[in-house]
């Protein structure tokens, strides 16, 4: 028995072609769509590769691109199909195309709503990254006098300004590496020196965080140094100064502007997928209603279309007995050419044995 089976008249019939066709053009702009989302993620994570630790985070982007590309390509050819099939003769031109075509056109469906789920499974994978690449920038915060090194510093200002933040996780992340260059400290102090050889490593390490993690809605001038001194500084309580430096770390900043990035694109993939879904089922009941068409002899009269010709168990049998049936023929026919062979090699080896010698009566 057919599933969600429906009787088309030749009105009907035209109808839903002219609308296949017309939904078929918007569904090239909707891969456009994709394909465009796909190439501003791929443009934001360039934008701060130097603070990305892998790569792999492109596959999402990739992914989109390539999808929005086949699925412009696919609804183009598909407007063409539908526009021929309002006549019953220019269908038969593409009656062996539709089928392979629908199929063709559901894996990449299916390729949009996996594209769409990306979006939001790529969250962990991003932060992981971000905690990488920014832990690395931070250290090479000083190496302003080193090629391929002298521009992260102006990358991490510019960021801590922009994103309002400070450090990776938050501003402790400064107490714990040397962000001052080692051109700008006066080895003469005995300050400096004492603060390099406290430290096992030689680093000049401070309780203090780079000018670009000052808020400037502060009342106050931007405490920098000594953070956590509260008697270094007048009228100053380190637990209460929220306004003074921004509290917020990078990575967390970071990932919400990617986060909220990537679920506007996985919401819009998501319709785009629900679109698609439904021209591939129009087009199916039209592809199915033209079949029946053509079996009959008034190409006016009436002809049914459906989904499945059987029910879903049904049709899985089949298909699964069609796998089975095509192994067997595989194995039969390698057991052929095995035999034939056999039998090439004897009769080769019997033209070119010596003759039998045959007594004579």
């Amino acid at each position: 028995m057919a599933v969600l089976k429906v009787k088309f008249t030749k009105t009907k019939r035209d109808k839903l072609a002219q609308i296949l066709w017309i939904l078929n053009w918007f569904s090239v702009i909707s891969g456009a769509v994709v394909f465009s989302l796909g190439l501003f993620l791929k443009i934001e994570i360039r934008k701060r590769k130097e603070l990305i630790a892998k790569w792999d985070i492109n596959s999402v982007p990739n992914t989109l691109i390539s999808i929005g590309a086949i699925v412009c390509m696919i609804n183009f050819f598909g407007g063409k199909i539908c526009y021929d099939c309002t006549d019953a003769n220019k269908f038969n031109r593409w009656k062996l195309i539709m089928l392979p075509y629908i199929v063709c056109t559901l894996c990449f469906t299916f390729c949009i709503f996996v594209g769409a789920i990306m979006c939001y499974t790529m969250r962990n994978e991003l932060e992981e990254s971000l905690y990488l690449g920014l832990g690395n920038a931070i250290k090479f915060y000083k190496d302003t006098d080193i090629p391929g090194r002298c521009f992260l510093k102006r990358t991490i200002d510019t960021l801590q300004i922009r994103f309002q933040c400070c450090g990776n996780n938050d501003f402790r992340d400064w107490f714990e590496i040397q962000w001052v260059s080692p051109r700008y400290l006066d080895m003469t102090s005995e300050d400096v020196l004492d603060r390099l050889k406290s430290n096992i490593d030689g680093k000049f390490l401070v309780d203090g965080v780079p000018f670009s993690c000052c808020n400037p809605n502060s009342p106050r001038p931007c405490i920098q140094y000594q953070l956590t001194n509260n008697t270094a500084h007048y009228s100053y309580e380190f637990m209460t100064e929220e306004l003074n430096i921004w509290m917020k770390g990078c990575r967390e900043a970071l990932l919400d502007y990617y986060t909220d990035i990537m679920r506007s694109i996985g919401i819009t993939t998501f319709v785009v997928w629900v679109f698609e879904l439904l021209v591939l089922l129009g087009v199916r009941y039209l592809q199915t209603s033209m079949r029946n068409l053509l079996l009959q002899a008034d190409p006016l009269c009436d002809s049914d279309g459906w989904l499945f010709e059987n029910s879903f168990v049904e049709t899985a049998m089949w298909n699964i007995n069609k796998i089975k049936h095509l192994g067997k023929g595989n194995q039969i026919s390698s057991v052929l050419d095995n035999s034939n062979m056999n039998v090439c090699t004897a009769n080769h080896n019997s033209e070119n044995a010596p003759p039998k010698y045959i007594p004579a009566a």
